[in-house]
């Protein structure tokens, strides 16, 4: 659905994804439902639509609708709030991660187009798909 500002009418939809620094396995239980939480609301704050997500327990996956002033700079916020709250309630997590780097560097973005539907299976698909891969991996006790 296309939105407007003062004089502009879009819809610019992006698929992003972002990892926890050094790809660690940490994003399970009541962190991965945390986070979940903190994506949304940090999303809300800005004007951002959160369409689709998926918190997967060795990166993220986001659809979201943000609007041209903010484009994807976005995720540099996103990345950096959802961090520091992490750390604040999580506080055991500063012995396993330098500073408040949470997050790897970078991250993936690609703009939606035509494919939002393709682009909403596949987010919702990687929990399936993580269950496939986790089978060969079920020792999450001490992911450090």
């Amino acid at each position: 659905m296309k939105k407007s500002l003062a004089h502009t009418v879009w819809e610019c939809k992006y698929h992003i994804v972002w990892v926890p620094k050094k790809r660690r396995r940490v994003i399970f239980g009541s962190l991965r439902w945390e986070i979940g939480v903190i994506l949304r609301r940090l999303c809300e704050y800005k004007g951002v639509e959160l369409v689709e997500g998926k918190a997967c327990i060795d990166h993220i996956h986001v659809c979201a609708s943000i609007p041209p002033k903010y484009a994807a700079a976005i995720v540099g916020y996103l990345k950096g709030k959802s961090s520091m709250i992490v750390f604040e309630k999580y506080s055991k997590l500063k012995r396993n991660f330098k500073g408040h780097s949470f997050w790897a560097r970078g991250y993936y973005v690609s703009t939606v187009g035509l494919d939002e539907t393709k682009i909403r299976k596949y987010i919702q698909d990687q929990e399936e798909n993580e269950s496939i891969e986790d089978k060969y991996d079920t020792d999450l006790s001490n992911p450090f």
